[in-house]
């Protein structure tokens, strides 16, 4: 709380001040007041004044001063009202009771925004769950009568499964915690089961899979970073480079305090200047003109879900040449007490 400022803001206060004090020293010289009498109650009208100014200053700068630091100082500023102390001036009084109010209307706003959202993942989840019943079945279908469909109608019907399953976990990932279980796991069965789901694709499009040293055994969730897992290899198909023989190589190999597992593709890369931003909301790059079914949201939900699982993911790449990707797995003490 700026002096000048508040001065300025009392400037009607002086005016009002002067103009008496001018009425007062007329009537003063008409009665033939003492010169030094007229002086002195002048003095004390001056004194009066600067008194009621210095002491109303005073409380309102503790008060106000406390009010900006608290809001600066605070990640979330709704909540500097807990951290005030009861003004002892009105105007002050009225503005906490403001504040509360306004706070307090804020708070049931985001309460029934909350219950609105949280309904809406439910329904998502929920039609989620019914859609993948005759998608499954149609997969199913496709698999037992092969002369019924062919390789296009089969790439189709996986890719809707693919993107259902993804809006699925971006459903949940907000609030994973929720719906994940750690537990220990064997990374080679989830590397299997992620080898198993995209097999057609893999020899549809003549896609060396390797496999090496995974036979580790990592505290994770196995279906959320099955789905991690996949939507790595599905980038890795996605973006094969088509004019040379394409593998993806997938091996694990251990450190002190953690397990690094890697997932090499030598497909089309990534450019330089679009590494740091590819793990970014909706961000498809150079390679996302290149192919346009990318919705830059599958490396999003995966290092979202990595976070979530106290897991670390990060990518390197070279354009023409390949992309590389590593989930590191912390040996975690807590994890290994409670087991």
């Amino acid at each position: 709380m700026k002096i000048k400022e508040y001065l300025k803001d009392k400037m009607y206060l002086f005016l009002l001040f002067f103009g008496i004090y001018s009425i007062t020293l007329l009537l003063l010289l008409a009665f033939k007041t003492d010169k030094s009498l007229t002086i002195v109650l002048s003095l004390l009208q001056m004194i009066f004044l600067l008194t009621i100014l210095s002491v109303d200053y005073g409380r309102k700068k503790k008060f106000y001063t406390n009010l900006l630091e608290n809001i600066k100082n605070l990640d979330k500023a709704y909540f500097v009202l807990e951290t005030l102390e009861k003004p002892n001036f009105y105007e002050g009084k009225l503005m906490v009771e403001a504040l509360y109010e306004i706070n307090k209307s804020m708070c049931e706003m985001v309460k029934t925004l909350e219950m609105q959202q949280s309904d809406f993942k439910e329904y998502i989840e929920m039609w989620i769950h019914e859609v993948k019943i005759p998608i499954s079945s149609l997969i199913l279908m496709a698999h037992n009568h092969k002369e019924k469909f062919d390789k296009k109608s089969m790439l189709q019907l996986h890719r809707l499964e693919e993107y259902v399953e993804q809006v699925l976990y971006y459903a949940r990932c907000e609030n994973a915690e929720n719906d994940y279980l750690i537990k220990e796991v064997n990374l080679e069965n989830v590397v299997s089961k992620v080898a198993l789901k995209n097999k057609d694709e893999l020899l549809e499009n003549k896609i060396d899979f390797q496999v090496k040293e995974t036979k580790y055994q990592i505290y994770t969730d196995a279906k959320w970073l099955e789905f991690i897992l996949n939507q790595i290899v599905n980038n890795s198909i996605k973006y094969r480079n088509e004019n040379r023989a394409s593998y993806i190589k997938i091996e694990a190999r251990e450190e002190k305090d953690k397990i690094i597992l890697s997932i090499l593709d030598n497909g089309i890369g990534i450019k330089e200047s679009d590494i740091k931003r590819v793990f970014e909301k909706t961000f498809t790059g150079h390679n996302g003109r290149i192919k346009t079914s990318s919705t830059g949201m599958g490396l999003f939900i995966a290092k979202n879900l990595c976070e979530k699982l106290g897991h670390k993911i990060s990518l390197e790449s070279k354009e023409n040449e390949y992309t590389k990707v590593f989930i590191t797995f912390y040996k975690n003490e807590f994890y290994t007490v409670t087991k």
